[in-house]
């Protein structure tokens, strides 16, 4: 680490990166468990914004575990690592002045938490998708839980390994209603306050 040197202080800085998007960057962090919709929301929200002519990226766990992130298993330790370093990648984005949306099922309070701090608290939106285990296991649309179930995945969240949920989120989605436009507006809703640049 001594002979790190770093030049964030020649990059074109974070706000006038901002002024040329006309946005204000965030990172919008969807947590819940697996086959509780966040891909699907997240998918749809970056659709919306961008006909809202916001600059969006999404960052999804399945995609950052085949890439960035394949050396790492699910272990404590390596879902620890899995988030530090996603939060990370969060900073560079939020850097470009770009809106983040993170799919990440994040299990536990500590990990949300240690996300939150290295991205900065004022950035950081979190949802919780709130969906029962119940209709997780009954969507399944990867056949996670049914294996999880018969022992063939270790230390599943939900099933061999805990779910917290969030204490304090930004906003908490019920997501057991077939409405998908209707949960998108109260997203939508929540969120444009935060990431739209008064004229």
């Amino acid at each position: 680490m001594d002979n790190i040197y770093t030049t964030f202080n020649q990059i074109k800085d974070r706000h006038s990166k901002e002024i040329f998007l006309k946005q204000h960057s965030k990172v919008i962090w969807f947590t819940g468990l697996s086959g509780s919709g966040k891909t699907t929301l997240a998918s749809q929200l970056e659709k919306e914004l961008f006909n809202l002519n916001f600059f969006c990226q999404i960052l999804d766990g399945d995609n950052i575990r085949s890439g960035i992130n394949n050396n790492l298993g699910f272990s404590q330790e390596d879902r620890k690592e899995n988030i530090r370093r996603i939060a990370e990648v969060s900073k560079l984005f939020l850097d470009c002045g770009v809106i983040l949306i993170c799919c990440f099922i994040s299990p536990t309070n500590q990990l949300r938490e240690m996300a939150k701090k290295i991205i900065g608290k004022d950035d950081f939106l979190e949802i919780f998708v709130n969906t029962p285990l119940e209709v997780c296991e009954k969507r399944d649309p990867k056949g996670l839980y049914q294996k999880a179930r018969k022992g063939e995945i270790k230390d599943f969240t939900g099933i061999s390994a805990p779910f917290e949920n969030p204490e304090n989120p930004f906003l908490e989605i019920k997501n057991t209603n077939p409405n998908l436009d209707q949960t998108i507006k109260e997203i939508l809703d929540k969120i444009l306050p935060h990431i739209t640049m008064n004229q």
